[in-house]
């Protein structure tokens, strides 16, 4: 099994390939899900009174001055391109008191206030050239890069060199911003901004909404080597896409409806898209029963990653209502708990993990548009809602009660995928 990043979807079929190829890697992992499962999920409190409020939170909102429609469409290209760096939550949180996600919008905000001094790299050649060392100061941890080791030659004497897993971070989002950043030299684009208005421009010329969405999508998967989100098991394509689509869809969200005299070109449709999957939606959706491994090929060894996910004492209480969490003191004591480190998977494991959310979340949908409410009102919104949202909640749910905070997600490190 290997990534194999040349191995892409045929033109035209890239939204397609990826539902398929999560459907069909799924059913040969043999894990399960049932609709029983996804009514008792969508049926329950914890997942009633909180869908409405969390349905569109995927944190992309940036309290930023930008100068034109254009620079701002480029710093959400940035952010997307560099959501990555999940199996790194637990040495982040020591390191800087933040998870990933919210050190790589630090990150970006660096950035951008730097661009103002005189040093932009939100530009194709200032990311060609960004180092190590500037990347790790914008990051927050230059201090927090280097292990000690005992010296080769005088016993007794401890060294500090570079290295350790906040490390292997940085030199990934080094490697990712200097790779991007000669694509798009090479290609003649001042930004990677340009870039992705160029694939939306194409994208506008499209027969039909999913066609337009494909097209974009196609371009940058096709362009920018760190969207291309594939791995090969057991000799099948699983192809998840993460970031492309969440570029796609969070560009919709900001330049969309609300938006109609923006000069960014806005691909219609994005509600439809498959997931944008990472390791937090398919282990919460394993511990909230949706996804059953206990079923699985063996040879995955997925059965006992999450032991403890299923059980009917777990699933009463994560599908309650959430406790009360209103207290500011128990909140701010909540945010300084370390999390705990989830399982370490290899990338067969986590692709095949992946993907059976993707499937997952189109059952979601399927079934919460046909479910009996038995009449409730309250409920009408169920049978509307659509596979970004579902996303939106599972991620943000994860950060939004204490007892969800504490549950493992899987782990993988060196990837620059999710």
């Amino acid at each position: 099994m290997a990534l194999n990043q040349n191995q892409k979807p045929p033109s035209g079929a890239y939204i397609h390939t990826v539902r398929e190829s999560a459907r069909s890697a799924r059913e040969r992992a043999n894990i399960t899900i049932t609709d029983e499962g996804i009514q008792r999920l969508l049926l329950s409190p914890a997942f009633t009174l909180t869908f409405p409020r969390l349905r569109t939170a995927h944190g992309y909102a940036l309290p930023l001055a930008f100068p034109s429609p254009a620079a701002e469409l480029n710093v959400l290209a940035i952010l997307s391109l560099l959501n990555f760096g999940s199996g790194y939550r637990v040495p982040l949180h020591a390191a800087t008191g933040r998870g990933a996600f919210d050190t790589i919008r630090a990150f970006i905000f660096g950035m951008y206030i730097s661009s103002d001094a005189g040093e932009n790299y939100l530009t194709a050649r200032g990311m060609s050239n960004i180092s190590t060392q500037t990347v790790a100061e914008l990051l927050g941890v230059a201090g927090k890069i280097h292990v000690e080791k005992a010296h080769e030659s005088i016993p007794g004497l401890m060294v500090g060199e570079l290295g350790g897993e906040v490390w292997e971070l940085v030199r990934l989002v080094t490697r990712v911003m200097n790779e991007t950043g000669e694509v798009l030299v090479e290609g003649g684009y001042p930004d990677l901004g340009a870039f992705v208005l160029e694939a939306l421009r194409e994208g506008k010329k499209a027969k039909d909404e999913e066609t337009s969405c494909d097209v974009v999508l196609e371009r940058l998967v096709r362009g920018i080597p760190a969207f291309r989100d594939i791995a090969i098991v057991e000799g099948n394509p699983i192809y998840c896409f993460k970031k492309a689509l969440l570029t796609i869809h969070s560009i919709a969200r900001r330049f969309g409806i609300s938006n109609s005299g923006s000069s960014i070109p806005v691909p219609p449709g994005t509600e439809r898209l498959p997931i944008f999957v990472d390791n937090v939606i398919p282990s919460l959706l394993v511990h909230l029963g949706v996804l059953d491994l206990s079923t699985s090929t063996p040879s995955l060894g997925l059965a006992k990653i999450f032991p403890d996910a299923g059980t009917p004492e777990k699933l009463s209480s994560l599908l309650a209502e959430a406790a009360n969490t209103s207290d500011p003191k128990t909140a701010r004591d909540r945010t300084k708990e370390p999390p705990e480190e989830g399982p370490v998977l290899t990338v067969e494991q986590a692709y095949v993990l992946r993907a059976a959310a993707i499937d997952a979340c189109e059952r979601i949908v399927k079934v919460a548009r046909t479910l009996d409410t038995n009449g409730r009102e309250d409920l009408v919104w169920m049978k509307e809602i659509t596979p970004p949202e579902v996303d939106a909640w599972l991620w943000a749910v994860a950060k939004d009660r204490p007892d969800y905070r504490k549950l493992t997600r899987f782990v993988l490190r060196d990837t620059p995928f999710f």
